[in-house]
């Protein structure tokens, strides 16, 4: 039973109790032709969301190997705190003791001086154990308990996961506002109307963003996943939310049951700025002159931006972390011909204006993409450049393309307003033009780690093609015999 046992793992998990959240995820999180997740483990996401946040505490419910692997990740990616772990044994998991271990972990973690929240996540065996979080108490010498599950077999990627704890802390967080006051953010207070933005994004971002919205009057509210317990009230006292990242459908649920109106799409580009900054106004209702003032002092210098550091070439573009399509728009924007964009995440109706105008422009827009959609559109667009995965980026790099790892190399640029508009190009062009040394290196190695060559070798490898010619013989025979037999 490992990570691609879903089928079973799942049949198991609602024999034991667990139908209610498997639906919801259904639901939430449709999959797509492939019901494997293609990227790293989905608990990532949801983890990595907890860590990020001042004073939360992370605690794993999950098979040994599954909790090393996380923390591992985890910690390559610069968390700087420990993440807490509730063993088991089959023993244990049976008969409920993993329950009771989990509870009293967490009336011992409970100290308000370090915590205002634990969040405890239940992996792949707790879930199909029915291992039930709800019933851990909600709050705990006042440090709030938010149990989730983040199932392999349940959510399909590690963007995802990261939906299932922002809505889950927003759910709590709305029922505490409903119930009374609570604390105001340590963070500065504006007097002026909020946009809360939606979805993890480069630092600088939000930044740009709230550049644009000054003009109208208007302020960059918080960013969810949020980094304190606190922002999570300011993100719920906003005028409307900008689904920045399109597929937070838990954390959308619970804005619109606050009654916040939610916008798509994100100011990339000149055209998608301009169409942005016009929902944008359009919400709030802002008077029509202010919304011109808003594209005056934002088009001509992201234009010009463009203009600047033009993008020449045939991209390929995929990945997992939700914003593929926005990076595509300000590519194709930029000057580049870019015949594929896939992602990996579900299609929404927060993404139906930017898959539109990438359609429009000639780009075929993949959701729910695969590995397998992905190394298809690079075989037949043939790319000057392919954007992906790290198995996307392994398999250009055989066939002598250039290829840049889209997490690491792309989504960790400035994408809005004028700062995005010229982001791309130097790391983009550079690769492209790479072109002649991936040539060389191509006709250096060819041949090896191939066939016969494949492995470490000392020397030749010695071949037999008398044995390899036997051994055939041996092969053509059984699939005559299994042909008889099937005719008969």
């Amino acid at each position: 039973m490992g990570c691609h046992s879903g089928a079973e793992l799942e049949r198991a998990a609602r024999e034991a109790g667990a139908s209610e959240v498997l639906d919801r995820y259904a639901e939430d999180y449709p999959q797509g032709p492939h019901d494997k997740p293609q990227s790293m483990c989905p608990a990532f996401g949801s983890l990595r969301v907890g860590l990020r946040m001042k004073r939360v505490a992370t605690v794993l419910s999950g098979s040994a190997c599954c909790v090393y692997g996380l923390t591992f990740v985890s910690h390559f990616y610069g968390a700087r705190r420990s993440v807490g772990y509730v063993p088991f044994s089959s023993e244990t998991l049976v008969t409920g003791k993993l329950f009771e271990d989990i509870r009293d972990s967490v009336h011992e973690m409970a100290d308000p001086d370090k915590f205002d929240a634990i969040v405890v996540t239940n992996l792949c065996v707790p879930t199909a154990s029915g291992v039930p979080l709800r019933l851990l108490p909600k709050e705990i010498n006042g440090v709030r308990i938010v149990g989730i599950d983040v199932p392999g077999f349940g959510i399909p990627t590690h963007a995802e996961a990261k939906d299932v704890l922002a809505g889950a802390m927003l759910a709590y967080a709305r029922e505490e506002v409903a119930a009374g006051p609570v604390p105001a953010p340590e963070a500065r207070v504006t007097d002026r109307p909020t946009l809360t933005l939606l979805g993890e994004m480069f630092p600088a971002d939000p930044m740009s963003i709230g550049a644009l919205l000054a003009p109208m009057g208007i302020a960059a509210g918080p960013v969810v996943p949020c980094r304190e317990w606190r922002e999570l009230y300011s993100a719920l006292d906003c005028t409307a939310v900008a689904a920045i990242h399109p597929f937070y459908t838990a954390a959308i649920r619970e804005f619109e049951t606050a009654g916040r109106p939610v916008l798509g799409s994100a100011p990339v580009g000149r055209d998608g700025t301009e169409a942005w900054l016009e929902a944008v106004g359009a919400t709030f209702e802002i008077p029509q002159d202010k919304i011109d003032a808003a594209k005056d002092a934002a088009l001509p210098a992201i234009e010009a931006a463009l203009k600047a550091n033009p993008v020449n070439g045939k991209i390929t573009l995929s990945g997992y972390e939700g914003s593929e399509l926005l990076v595509a728009r300000l590519l194709i924007e930029s000057g580049a011909d870019v015949p594929y964009v896939g992602t990996a995440c579900p299609k929404t109706r927060f993404s139906k204006a930017d898959a539109e105008w990438l359609e429009a422009h000639g780009c075929q827009v993949k959701y729910r993409a695969s590995l397998e959609d992905d190394l298809a559109a690079m075989d037949k667009h043939k790319p000057d450049l392919a954007i992906g995965t790290t198995p996307v980026v392994q398999k250009a790099k055989e066939l002598g393309v250039p290829g840049l790892y889209y997490t690491n190399l792309i989504s960790a640029r400035p994408l809005m307003g004028v700062a995005g508009a010229g982001s791309l190009a130097e790391v983009v062009n550079a690769a492209i033009a790479g072109k002649g040394r991936m040539d060389r290196m191509k006709e250096f190695f060819e041949g090896v780690g191939n066939g016969d060559t494949a492995g470490v070798w000392e020397g030749a490898p010695n071949l037999r093609p008398d044995f390899r010619a036997q051994q055939q013989k041996k092969l053509d025979k059984a699939a005559r015999r299994a042909e008889a037999e099937r005719m008969i």
